[in-house]
C-alpha cells in the first residue's frame, strides 16, 4: 500500500469521490430509464390506438415485435411479452382518473413515478421490469399507486415489494381499530393510523398453533429484522420485557419501540388468545406509565398497540370508548391458511414422527 493510500485525509478524499461517482451512475441510469419509459408509453398508446382503429388483423403485436427486433438487434425490450406489457401499462394508467388527481398534482406522471420506483427496486436494465410486480398484481389503480409510493418512501427492493404485494399490505395498512381520533390531534392521529396494520402477518415465524405469549415474543425478537419490516418504516426497537417501576412495584412491557416519524414511544402487548376488554385496561396503564416515566417534553403522546390472536369488533369498540390513552387493536396471523382439500392431505405430527423413527430400522 502506498503512502498516499495510508493517509487519513486521502481516504476521506477518495471516499467523497466514490460517492460522487455512484451518485452520477444512479442519475444516469434514471435518465436512461426515463427516456425508455417515455418511448414505451408512446408505443403502448399507439399500439392500443391502432388495434382499436386500424383493420390490420390480430397479429399486430407479433409483427411489431419482429420488425423492431430486426431493425434494432442490439436493443432489448421489444419482445412480444414486453410489448404486451407496454399496452397493459398504458391502459392501466390511462383508464384511471387518479393520474390527474394524485400524480400530476405532485408534479409527477405515471412514467416518472415508476422510474423512481424501479430505481429503488433493483436498478433493472429493463425499465418495465418492476411493472409486473405492481401493475400485474394490483387489482385497481389506487392499489398500484399505493405500492409505487411505498417503494419510493421505503426504498424497497423488488423482492420486498413483491412480498408486500403478496401479503396484501394495501388491504391491511391503517385498518386497525383505534381511538386515535379521540386522543390525538388530527395530523398525529392520521399518521398513527397508518402505522398500524390489521392483521399483522408473521409468516416468517415457525410456531405451532398452540404457542403461548412467551414463545411468540421470543420468536419475534429473534427475527427482529423481519418483524420491523412488517411493522413498517419508523419503528426503532428498544427492548422486550421492558421494566417499569410504579409505587415500588415492577411491571414488564412485552415490547417497547420508539417511532421516529411520530416522535413517540410505542408500547406493544401480545396476546395469543381472543381480545378481552381487560387487555385494553392493562395497556392503558402501561401507556400512562411510559408517558410519565420515559417520555420527555419533546415526545408526542405514547401510543399502545395490542396484537391479539383474534378479536370481536364490537367488543373492541366498547373497550376503547372509555380508554384515556391512544391505543389500537389488531390481530396477527402466522401463515396463510391452506385450502381445505390440501389440509386433509398433509401428514400429522404423529405420522411424521413415526416415519422418521422407522428410518433407523432399515
Amino acid at each position: 500500500m502506498s503512502e498516499v493510500a495510508k493517509n487519513l485525509a486521502y481516504k476521506d478524499f477518495i471516499a467523497a469521490i466514490k460517492s460522487q461517482v455512484q451518485s452520477a451512475q444512479i442519475k444516469a441510469a434514471v435518465s436512461v430509464n426515463r427516456e425508455l419509459l417515455q418511448l414505451y408509453w408512446l408505443m403502448g398508446s399507439q399500439i392500443v390506438e391502432k388495434q382499436e382503429t386500424a383493420r390490420w388483423g390480430d397479429g399486430l403485436v407479433k409483427q411489431v415485435s419482429r420488425d423492431l427486433q430486426e431493425e434494432f438487434p442490439d436493443m432489448k425490450g421489444f419482445s412480444i411479452r414486453n410489448i404486451k406489457y407496454m399496452k397493459q401499462w398504458f391502459k392501466f394508467w390511462h383508464d384511471s382518473n387518479l393520474i390527474g388527481q394524485q400524480l400530476v398534482a405532485q408534479n409527477k406522471n405515471p412514467i416518472t413515478t415508476q422510474v423512481v420506483a424501479i430505481r429503488a427496486s433493483s436498478h433493472l436494465s429493463n425499465p418495465l421490469g418492476a411493472k409486473p410486480a405492481i401493475i400485474s398484481k394490483a387489482s385497481i389503480p389506487e392499489e398500484a399507486i399505493f405500492y409505487v409510493q411505498k417503494t419510493i418512501e421505503n426504498n424497497w427492493s423488488r423482492a420486498v415489494l413483491t412480498h408486500q404485494i403478496e401479503l396484501g399490505l394495501y388491504g391491511r395498512e391503517g385498518k386497525a381499530l383505534s381511538n386515535f381520533d379521540a386522543h390525538l390531534p388530527a395530523p398525529q392521529s392520521d399518521l398513527a393510523k397508518q402505522t398500524l396494520k390489521d392483521p399483522y402477518c408473521f409468516d416468517f415465524l415457525t410456531l405451532s398453533q398452540k404457542h403461548n405469549e412467551k414463545e411468540l415474543e421470543a420468536a419475534l425478537t429473534e427475527n427482529i429484522s423481519q418483524f420491523l419490516l412488517e411493522l413498517g418504516a419508523g419503528f426503532a426497537f428498544i427492548g422486550k420485557q421492558y421494566k417499569l417501576s410504579v409505587s415500588d412495584k415492577d411491571y414488564y412491557i412485552d415490547l417497547l419501540f420508539y417511532h421516529i416519524k411520530l416522535r413517540c414511544y410505542m408500547v406493544v402487548e401480545l396476546k395469543t388468545v381472543e381480545f378481552k376488554p381487560e387487555f385494553a385496561g392493562k395497556l392503558n396503564f402501561y401507556i400512562s406509565a411510559v408517558d410519565d416515566l420515559l417520555a420527555t417534553d419533546q415526545d408526542k403522546p405514547t401510543i399502545g398497540i395490542l396484537i391479539c390472536k383474534s378479536k370481536d369488533k364490537t367488543i373492541v369498540e366498547y373497550a376503547l370508548k372509555d380508554m384515556q390513552q391512544p391505543l389500537g387493536v389488531s390481530e396477527y396471523q402466522l401463515t396463510q391458511q391452506l385450502p381445505e382439500p390440501f389440509q386433509s392431505s398433509l401428514p400429522s405430527i404423529e405420522e411424521i414422527e413415526k416415519e422418521l423413527g422407522g428410518l433407523g430400522d432399515e
